[in-house]
């Protein structure tokens, strides 16, 4: 089996902080992102899966939830997963599609709306913390909407988010179609935005619930599940650095995979922000013994290639 590559792109891949996140200017962002990643597919990283962010695509259909809900029914969070998977998988099919061509490579380019078991018991269900949504200043709309079944939390100054359950990742449930189209030769995008939710209560088919998955965690999962030798966490920085913001910050290029964890123990990485791609990273070195990477993302081949960013090794 040729060796397989996952790639999981951050925000900055389709929406950058300080955009207004247009279609046209996420297109432009994605397409962007996707010449990218053909020069990886150039490069001889021919299995390849993407996987992708969706926060702020999926802020903006609660918003239109909210603003048309006496117009239209609601759609539930799992819905709104699956409709931004597959907006965003298309665009990258189209760009990702041309940009191989200008290569002179032919090859399919295949977004599969992805289910990611979670598990009914998962402790995340009783502490909410995932913040998805726009920020609230109505105090008394915030209590409407926790008296309907809604969690707020106050974000200092700038009012109240909504959050959700961020249930561990179990099962890629489309796993065997992601491998199927790669053994074909597609490149394939898969596990957006963490996947969609699912549950099972063994007396029914697979029913999606109210929950966002980390996107990272579900690429590190994906990327085990399919034999993957490489697994890349493409974001904004550079890499990870301890200490960061300060006078002792320092950056890690090679960091074994003992001394990370124990960087993580002392609370180095915040869970908004580089905690999940540490621990993604983390659990692909330790279920994989091959070396994970979280670098820049105009740093792509080199990261892959193991030269550039943070390499973390088993």
């Amino acid at each position: 089996m040729a060796e397989r590559t996952v790639v999981a792109l951050g925000g900055n891949a389709i929406s950058p902080a300080g955009t207004a996140g247009t279609a046209s200017e996420q297109t432009r962002n994605i397409h962007a992102t996707m010449a990218q990643v053909a020069e990886l597919v150039a490069d001889g990283h021919d299995q390849l899966v993407l996987t992708h962010g969706n926060g702020p695509q999926v802020g903006n259909v609660l918003i239109k939830n909210e603003l048309a809900r006496d117009v239209v029914p609601p759609v539930p969070l799992d819905w709104c997963v699956a409709q931004t998977q597959a907006t965003i998988g298309f665009t990258i099919a189209d760009t990702l599609g041309f940009e191989l061509a200008r290569h002179g490579i032919e090859r399919p380019v295949v977004p599969v709306v992805s289910r990611v078991a979670v598990e009914l018991d998962d402790p995340a269900w009783d502490a909410p913390a995932k913040p998805i949504g726009p920020y609230l200043d109505d105090e008394a709309e915030v209590a409407r909407r926790e008296e309907a079944g809604q969690h707020y939390v106050r974000v200092g100054e700038r009012g109240w988010r909504r959050v959700v359950p961020s249930p561990q990742p179990r099962v890629s449930l489309d796993r065997p179609a992601v491998e199927l189209l790669l053994d074909d030769g597609a490149i394939v995008v898969a596990n957006g935005g963490g996947g969609i939710p699912v549950v099972s209560d063994a007396e029914g088919p697979w029913r999606g619930v109210e929950a966002v998955i980390d996107k990272d965690l579900a690429g590190a999962l994906l990327a085990q599940e399919i034999g993957a030798t490489t697994f890349a966490v493409l974001t904004d920085v550079r890499g990870v650095a301890i200490d960061f913001g300060t006078e002792r910050e320092r950056w890690l290029e090679r960091v074994a995979l003992d001394e990370l964890r124990a960087h993580q123990a002392d609370g180095q990485f915040t869970a908004g922000s580089m905690g999940p791609k540490v621990e993604a990273a983390c659990r692909f070195a330790e279920g994989t013994g091959h070396t994970a990477a979280i670098a820049s993302l105009d740093e792509a081949v080199a990261a892959v290639g193991g030269t550039a960013g943070t390499q973390v090794s088993p």
